[in-house]
């Protein structure tokens, strides 16, 4: 097995990127598996400690502190030189989550992730990629943007659905860019990513975006969560707005994001897109894929007027 290290880092490359595309190159020899669920079950696996007898799913899926001895030697000299392990007493903590989503691994943010630059990925990223399945099945697509790529879930997804199309990946977040950049290699993708606020650095055009924006009402401070107004909304809309603008004739937008439902049953993000594609250009096609997400979030004073939070998929094709 040292000599397994030494294949994954030459000589000369042993830069951060290149030793997580190591680890997660290690962890898919090693049959390693996890699917990340919401942070009320993760704080409750916290609580419990769960895992406790499998030292990988604890340390890289659970966010759990676990005894150095209890892991492989060839993975721990792989998780130092990526710089991922912090140390609690004589216990390490790992920098970063590890997941499996739709066959391949992606590193994001260990959890809490509750810092500004934290990379989030949940059940709305499983949503988003079954989403974008459904939506571009049997399509003909040369080139893909994703807009706030985050880990890069959604690009990735759409890029290894139709191979050889060109994929650019833009976000804000300069953490997200590098993660996105692990993940993609790691998953056998070539990918641009580029530093960017919505479409800015996204030039287009292109035959598929893909979305999934920050839909939380209010400003936590973190990138990933908060959607600005319109009880979150307002991120979504502008970045509908953005893609429209560079989509190829027949080209789609797949949007998956929150909606805050208001008080009567009304859905305002949905009102909001069908007045923006108004007329013979666009197509839209919009449903609720869950009808209860987030209620935790019910409790606080920005949604006094909200009945329920739904996650919805909408997808838009230009037509003319």
């Amino acid at each position: 097995m040292r000599a397994e290290i030494s294949e994954a880092l030459p000589q000369g490359a042993s830069s951060p990127g290149m030793a997580r595309r190591a680890v997660l190159r290690w962890l898919d020899a090693h049959g390693y598996d996890f699917v990340t669920p919401t942070p009320s079950v993760s704080r409750r696996a916290l609580e419990r400690r769960l895992s406790q007898g499998a030292p990988l799913r604890a340390l890289l899926g659970w966010s759990l502190a676990v005894a150095p001895a209890n892991l492989d030697p060839d993975l721990l000299a792989l998780l130092e030189q990526a710089d991922l392990l912090a140390w609690d007493d004589s216990r390490c903590l790992s920098r970063l989550r590890v997941s499996r989503l739709a066959g391949t691994l992606f590193f994001h943010s260990a959890f809490p992730a509750n810092t500004a630059d934290a990379v989030f990925l949940g059940p709305d990223s499983y949503r988003f990629a079954r989403l974008i399945r459904q939506a571009t099945y049997g399509d003909s697509v040369g080139s893909i943007a994703e807009i706030g790529c985050g880990a890069g879930v959604g690009g990735l997804v759409a890029a290894r659905l139709h191979p050889g199309a060109r994929l650019e990946l833009g976000d804000v977040n300069n953490a997200a860019l590098d993660l996105a950049a692990v993940n993609s290699a790691h998953a056998g993708v070539v990918a641009q990513t580029r530093r960017s606020d919505g479409m800015a650095a996204l030039p287009g055009p292109y035959d598929l975006i893909v979305a999934n924006p920050p839909y939380v009402a209010g400003a936590s401070g973190r990138a990933y969560k908060d959607g600005g107004g319109m009880h979150g909304a307002r991120l979504a809309l502008d970045w509908a707005r953005q893609a429209l603008e560079r989509l190829t004739i027949g080209g789609k937008f797949v949007l998956y994001t929150g909606s805050a439902i208001l008080d009567g049953g009304i859905d305002a993000l949905r009102l909001a897109l069908e007045e923006m594609v108004a007329g013979e250009a666009y197509h839209l096609s919009y449903e609720e894929l869950d009808p209860d997400i987030f209620s935790g979030e019910l409790r606080r004073e920005a949604y006094g007027d909200v009945e329920r939070i739904a996650a919805v998929g909408a997808v838009i094709q230009r037509l003319v």
